[in-house]
């Protein structure tokens, strides 16, 4: 187990300081995101269609090369995983999107 740790590096994924275990405390902080979905509302024309009809023409579409700009589009899903020194943690706790690093203009009156 001493040889496992041993081979093991960390370095703050921010500032990039090493994190060496047990020299410096490590945090980790880990985002997930996802499409957010709101329960459907079934209408009549969604009673009315053809879904086997729909799902022929998608598969024909597929099978041509035609549904390929359909079928490229954002992750539904995605997790991160950072290491953070204790340093960068704190800053990132106070402002998660780095809102106050972005510049800010002040335009004068002419």
């Amino acid at each position: 187990m001493e040889e496992l740790s041993a081979m093991m590096h960390f370095s703050c994924d921010s500032c990039g300081k090493d994190l060496t275990p047990g020299e410096l405390a490590r945090y980790v902080v880990k985002v997930e995101g996802f499409a957010a979905t709101d329960p459907a509302e079934l209408t009549e024309a969604d009673l009315d269609s053809d879904h086997v009809e729909e799902m022929a023409q998608l598969l024909n579409d597929i099978e041509d090369g035609r549904a390929d700009e359909m079928l490229v589009e954002s992750p539904r899903s995605a997790k991160k995983r950072f290491d953070m020194c204790p340093l960068c943690y704190r800053k990132f706790l106070a402002d998660p999107f780095g809102r106050a690093n972005v510049a800010k203009f002040d335009f004068s009156e002419n």
